[in-house]
């Protein structure tokens, strides 16, 4: 198979192309700024390279974004052209060629708003039947490069996959406050809980699209590590999750009292992947489960190919509020006189 990845110098789209590479595939990397996986450097928003740099493949694995860290930092113009703009450029050059798969890394960020639950109601079970109500312009502009995916294969037959990935980044959380309350690896830990995928786990799902693409046309899929929980937790998560998961996965409770580790107190959303590991075939390894058993064999919960590829970042200097800065509060215009 002869493949394109964007985004080769990120933390997917480097797992992809060494996955790919090492299964004896021919692979072009794309991406901005240098990387060990990286093979051409050019941007997905220039025709040019994009024709230059999918001449011949067969597949294309479109992981190059901005990301929610780069919202305090990049202009909302600037998601739009490479999230929105790359995106199409990337569809038209794949429909000129006749791509026979077209696969699209997208973001449970998508859903927005839709993740938080209203006061008093149980824990939010986020299927692919749930409307996406983004919070802002990162979720705006992956949910309009879904809708370009969707719209290229309605009009032009390109077959499309949307992965809808839950949290495999290995830096440290975006919000001040859980790096001050857990330990990186503890909150990583409860994460496979309900919104993080491991990324060798990720990669299959991605193989696995491009696999199926043909077959099935048009899909969107939720990628995140096979839950514990069942609707009938979801009560009982948003009020008090150590009870829920003491039940699903005992041997948590002496694993993280050895480490002196804390459980969420409370879970407010849950992303479901059935749908992929029904459709799909997609069989994710790692869970909240193995991960205890990893932690009571003194492993690392990171897998070989995450510890191999290591820590991206999203920026290159350090902010007042750690590693990320924070995103100005949108505020009303200013009236003017008169109106």
């Amino acid at each position: 198979m002869k493949a394109l990845v964007t985004g080769s110098s990120g933390h997917l789209g480097e797992a992809l192309v060494r996955t790919l590479k090492s299964a004896g595939h021919d692979v072009t990397g794309l991406d901005i700024v240098p990387g060990a996986m990286t093979t051409d450097i050019g941007s997905i928003a220039d025709p040019s390279c994009v024709a230059r740099v999918m001449a011949g493949a067969e597949v294309v694995f479109h992981a190059a974004t901005l990301h929610k860290p780069h919202v305090a930092t990049h202009p909302a113009q600037a998601f739009i052209d490479t999230n929105v703009s790359g995106t199409l450029t990337l569809l038209e050059e794949a429909v000129r060629i006749n791509l026979r798969s077209f696969i699209f890394t997208s973001t449970t960020s998508v859903f927005g708003d839709a993740l938080i639950p209203p006061a008093g109601a149980p824990a939010a079970w986020i299927t692919e039947e749930v409307r996406p109500i983004p919070k802002n312009i990162y979720g705006v502009t992956k949910a309009a490069a879904e809708d370009l995916c969707q719209l290229f294969h309605r009009n032009s037959g390109l077959a499309c996959i949307i992965l809808r990935t839950s949290r495999f980044f290995p830096e440290e959380d975006d919000d001040k406050a859980v790096r001050a309350a857990y330990a990186d690896d503890n909150m990583k830990a409860n994460e496979y809980l309900h919104r993080r995928v491991e990324i060798d786990d990720c990669v299959q799902a991605h193989l696995l699209a491009a696999e199926h693409a043909p077959r099935i046309g048009f899909a969107r899929y939720i990628i995140s590590a096979t839950t514990p929980f069942t609707p009938d937790d979801l009560k009982t998560i948003r009020v008090d999750a150590p009870k829920a998961v003491a039940r699903h996965v005992p041997g948590y409770v002496a694993e993280y009292a050895r480490r002196n580790w804390t459980m969420l107190p409370r879970i407010d959303r849950v992303y479901v992947s059935d749908k992929a590991r029904r459709e799909l075939g997609w069989q994710p390894r790692t869970d909240f489960a193995s991960i205890v058993d990893r932690l009571s064999r003194g492993e690392s919960i990171q897998s070989p190919l995450a510890q191999a590829i290591g820590s991206k970042g999203y920026h290159a200097e350090i902010f007042s509020e750690g590693p990320y800065p924070v995103a100005p509060r949108l505020t009303a215009p200013a009236k003017r006189a008169g109106s």
